[in-house]
């Protein structure tokens, strides 16, 4: 009857400082072998797949002609900057259509827009001229409401509540939804002070 033996384990002795065994060169050998296998075979594969991109851009694009042919521009050098393209240049670049950069932090803006709405608000102007469609002062037409009244729509007829649900109850709103901003109302004091000031 044969009887396995473990192999017994090298003992390690601290007192060496080194590692006592050699390093397996096997194991070295092998990866860079692998290593080195992976690389041809991708450089193969990318080689190919260019030349296969080449000729079909090449197949796409048509045979070359006197139209559309490489030029190289590298003799050329630097070429020197045109005075009449820079000033060109420096035209466009002062007369860019909107939006511009904004020097402040766009509150003029925001003021220009409530003095265009209260100009639409507040006066009565042309909406199409055309069909005769004026717009009137948002004050005139609260009047005209007032009077006349809203038109009334057809009540629509409501699915009967199931159990638990509640009719749905439509909150009035605090405020108009339209406010002045800081910039806007310290504008109007210095405008009232400068208006004091003058009488």
């Amino acid at each position: 009857m044969h009887t396995h033996k473990p192999h017994k384990l090298e003992e390690i002795h601290a007192s060496k400082g080194y590692e006592a065994s050699d390093v397996r060169i096997s194991g070295v050998v092998v990866f860079l072998v692998a290593l080195t296998i992976f690389a041809v075979v991708v450089g193969v594969l990318a080689y190919g797949l260019g030349k296969v991109l080449n000729a079909r851009m090449k197949t796409e694009d048509g045979p070359p002609s006197r139209w559309a042919k490489q030029v190289d521009v590298r003799p050329l050098g630097t070429m020197p900057s045109n005075p009449e393209m820079q000033s060109k240049l420096s035209e466009m670049t002062q007369s860019f259509p909107t939006p511009k950069l904004q020097t402040d932090d766009g509150s003029q803006d925001v003021a220009d827009m409530h003095a265009r709405e209260d100009l639409l608000l507040d006066n009565y102007s042309w909406a199409d001229e055309a069909h005769s469609r004026v717009r009137i002062p948002i004050e005139r037409a609260m009047e005209l409401i007032a009077q006349r009244g809203l038109p009334v729509a057809k009540p629509v007829e409501q699915a009967p509540l199931m159990t638990g649900d509640k009719k749905p109850v439509i909150a009035v709103p605090l405020t108009n939804g339209f406010t002045r901003t800081g910039y806007e109302l310290e504008q109007k004091a210095a405008n009232a002070g400068r208006a004091g000031e003058r009488k």
